[in-house]
């Protein structure tokens, strides 16, 4: 003799909720990542830098003293045109702005130089003591025409 139910089992009845435990999260993570990158993205200056054209009739005059620093496509330094280590160019460099502070600093890089080199050697000169440099470029190549910004 069997105790029970003489009708079969009902079964699981399908669910009608929706989970939404997995939207929430994802609508958090998207939260927090618009919490932290909204600063980053207001901290931006827009600026309308002046446009002249550039004069080709005269150069500006060369300062009274200055120091002509040349880096070649791999990264080497030169001094007046001749090879110079870190050591000696910090030595160098310290020694003409203890001579005089004024002192530009006139930088011939190449095109390959890496940024972050050119930025090195800018830190060198100025933990020396210059503060005054200059970016040489060649004249007879023509730059192409910078766009305007847009609005």
């Amino acid at each position: 003799m069997a105790f029970g139910r003489l009708g079969k089992p009902a079964g699981h009845r399908p669910m009608s909720d929706i989970n939404v435990t997995p939207l929430v999260d994802v609508m958090l993570v998207l939260l927090v990542i618009f919490i932290l990158a909204a600063p980053l993205m207001a901290s931006r200056l827009a600026l309308e830098l002046p446009q002249v054209e550039a004069a080709a009739t005269a150069a500006p005059d060369a300062p009274a003293a200055f120091v002509a620093l040349s880096m070649d496509a791999q990264g080497r330094v030169y001094w007046d045109d001749q090879p110079i280590d870190a050591e000696t160019l910090r030595l160098r460099l310290q020694a003409t702005a203890q001579r005089d502070p004024g002192t530009e600093l006139q930088l011939r890089a190449d095109t390959a130089v890496p940024y972050g080199r050119v930025v090195q050697l800018i830190a060198l000169a100025q933990a020396a003591g210059l503060s005054r440099i200059g970016f040489v470029a060649d004249p007879s190549v023509a730059a192409p025409p910078v766009p305007p910004p847009a609005r």
